[in-house]
């Protein structure tokens, strides 16, 4: 057994432990413990934003509103919520002062992310932290916001949420995953699973599977999300809160050579050496074009040898059976037992 194996159980350091300076960000806080919003429940009010690109079609964003709707909260669509720029959801300054908006009125319990795209690093530094950190309340969404949910925990100690975007439809494993997560705030929640699957001669799961890549056990606070913004803001103000974590890690439309790419790159930058543990949720899409490695080639020679557990096949990413997950929040990973658990409170 190898000794960092167990270095996240002896060392682990809790979610929010780490002084986050911020450059010329308007946050100067020292996070000290996880910093946590209300569960949520049915009559809330959730505000709408698009921090970084808008939906093609604007009907997609009154759809969206529907969505909100239908799972029993008031939507309220930001000021600019329907603007445009070429691959942006408005102007830089439109899309900030939306988000920041939403955090500081009062009678907003929580912000839903309409979709990814890009543009949230943009915003980053016009981000008002000291808001954030004065009004808590549930942040949720995925792909590009990535950058917002790391960057805000960095900053504040608010446990943010990786999971689906407003305009979803969701399955009945998201809303499971969902409900689980955001309403019914369960404890020693196994986060990710892949759905029920009822196995018969000849019929086994295939598309959900899990893997694991390297075994042992790891503790820490669950950050990451999707590997292209992981990646990007390496090195920045804004990276994600790496010393003693659990780095989850999704993309989609990326080759193997390009997760290849992304994975040297941290691991060159000594992220490594510095988390306790990784999950892999889904790489959608991951076409070569040509020779090529495999996926699995890619992360078992980048991961494999790592000294920390490795678990792959979590529902984390970019696939309509999508997990949502606590960003900040405590949890085990028992990548031999392939369960990726709560460990924390994340919600009050």
């Amino acid at each position: 057994m190898r000794r960092r194996r167990f270095r996240g159980l002896c060392l682990a350091t809790g979610g929010g432990l780490f002084k986050a300076p911020l450059g010329n960000t308007k946050s100067n806080l020292s996070v000290k413990a996880p910093l946590l919003a209300r569960r949520l429940t049915r009559g809330m009010k959730v505000g709408v934003v698009a921090p970084s690109s808008a939906p093609f079609e604007q009907e997609v964003i009154r759809f969206a509103l529907d969505i909100v709707e239908s799972l029993g909260f008031i939507a309220e669509p930001g000021e600019h919520l329907f603007k445009r720029k070429g691959y942006l959801a408005g102007e830089d300054a439109e899309r900030a002062e939306d988000f920041n908006v939403m955090f500081a009125r009062s009678d907003i319990d929580a912000v839903f992310c309409i979709r990814g795209g890009y543009g949230a690093m943009r915003i980053l530094p016009s981000i008002n932290y000291d808001s954030i950190a004065a009004n808590p309340k549930v942040l949720m969404g995925y792909s590009d916001v990535t950058a917002l949910l790391n960057a805000i925990y960095r900053a504040t100690g608010l446990i943010t949420f990786h999971g689906p975007m407003a305009h979803t439809t969701f399955t009945d494993y998201a809303y499971g995953s969902f409900e689980s997560v955001l309403m019914s705030h369960q404890k020693g929640l196994n986060l990710a699973a892949p759905p029920y699957f009822e196995a018969a001669p000849g019929k086994v799961e295939r598309e959900n599977r899990l893997h694991t890549i390297a075994g042992g056990k790891a503790l820490g606070h669950l950050v990451g999300g999707n590997l292209s913004l992981v990646s990007a803001t390496l090195g920045t103000p804004y990276e994600a809160l790496l010393d003693g974590a659990v780095l989850a890690l999704e993309d989609v439309d990326e080759s193997p050579y390009r997760i290849d790419r992304m994975l040297t790159h941290l691991m060159l930058a000594g992220v490594f050496e510095r988390i306790n543990g990784i999950v892999l949720g889904k790489f959608t899409d991951a076409k070569a074009d040509g020779p090529s490695l495999s996926l699995g080639s890619v992360f078992a020679d980048r991961l494999g040898r790592l000294g920390i557990p490795v678990l792959r096949g979590l529902m984390i990413g970019h696939v309509p059976d999508q997990a949502t997950i606590p960003i900040g929040a405590r949890v085990l990973l028992d990548a031999d037992a392939q369960t990726l658990t709560t460990a924390g409170p994340y919600l009050i």
